[in-house]
């Protein structure tokens, strides 16, 4: 048979009266709805107590933290790309450095590798071939360990690119400037009448001599131009060449032009690879029109055509 009421004696110490309280159904539910308002309460106050929320201090921090983490994931990002970039520019630096015919160290880091590449990574990036940056990551867990990441080490290393990169610089820059100033190509067009030797039967002379130059026969008043940049370091008629002058192009190298109807230059001009700088002439001890064409490399005559590429004539 079910209770009908609940009765909770209360007995005192000592000699006190001893006190009855009874409950019915409805005393019963209102107890137990009294006990588990009174549960959630206590746990309420304790996952206050105990999580980082339990003060608005601790809320504040704890937003802070929050911030604190996702700074921490954009610097790891950054230094990821950062670290990506210094392994692209290492490699362009490596070819940069061969292309420039500039001494590589064995050791140098070669895409963000470090010492002790290995032998492969190092013929990748001589290839051209991306290799992936060996540098710790991410960067956040060692953050979180209180250690760093080496950015002297990056910084490093830009510098060194930096300083790298300037001596391509320079020395690609001189490299071209050699290139410009170097003959490479026929100052006129006609055909070669006569080759440069150490001895010719001269044809108005009637006497061997040196032929210290080459000859092109080409009509009267075609063009003579520049076979590289110079500067004229001398211009004007001479007993046997005739209308003449010569370009200084640095380097130890000088060229000749004799035999010119006009000379379209004067001493101490700077003039540039193709530019017009004579017209083809008679003048001097010749049996007709041609331009007689020399080349001098630290004083001495060479043949003229040792610096002509295949195919570059004037046109």
């Amino acid at each position: 048979m079910p209770f009908k009421h609940w009765t909770i004696l209360i007995v005192p110490p000592g000699n006190g009266p001893t006190r009855t309280i009874r409950f019915g159904s409805r005393g019963r539910r209102a107890l137990l709805a009294g006990a588990v308002t009174a549960c959630l309460l206590v746990t309420g106050a304790i996952g206050i107590l105990f999580t980082p929320y339990a003060t608005p201090g601790a809320r504040l921090l704890a937003a802070q933290n929050d911030r604190l983490r996702g700074e921490l994931v954009r610097i790891d990002e950054r230094l990821s790309a950062l670290s990506d970039t210094l392994a692209a520019l290492g490699t362009r630096d490596l070819q940069l450095r061969l292309l420039a015919g500039l001494p590589v160290d064995s050791t140098e880091e070669i895409a963000g590798v470090g010492d002790g590449a290995r032998p492969a990574d190092r013929g990748a990036a001589l290839a051209g071939v991306a290799v992936a940056p060996r540098l710790p990551r991410p960067f956040l867990g060692r953050l979180g360990f209180g250690t760093r990441p080496d950015l002297d080490g990056m910084i490093a290393r830009a510098t060194e690119l930096a300083s790298s990169f300037r001596a391509v610089s320079d020395t690609l820059t001189r490299n071209f400037e050699r290139l410009a100033s170097t003959p490479s190509i026929m100052p006129t067009v006609g055909w070669l009448s006569s080759n440069f030797s150490q001895s010719r039967f001269h044809p108005v002379l009637h006497a061997n001599l040196p032929h210290e130059g080459i000859d092109v026969s080409a009509p009267r008043g075609a063009p003579i131009i520049a076979p590289a940049a110079g500067r004229v370091r001398s211009a004007g008629f001479e007993p046997g060449y005739g209308n003449a002058f010569e370009i200084d192009h640095g380097n130890g190298i000088v060229t000749k032009f004799a035999h010119c109807s006009r000379i379209l230059v004067r001493r101490g001009q700077t003039v540039t690879r193709g530019q017009l700088i004579a017209t083809v002439g008679s003048s001097g001890l010749t049996t007709g029109p041609h331009l007689h064409y020399e080349v001098h490399v630290n004083g001495q005559p060479v043949d003229p055509l040792r610096y002509v590429l295949p195919g570059k004539v004037a046109d």
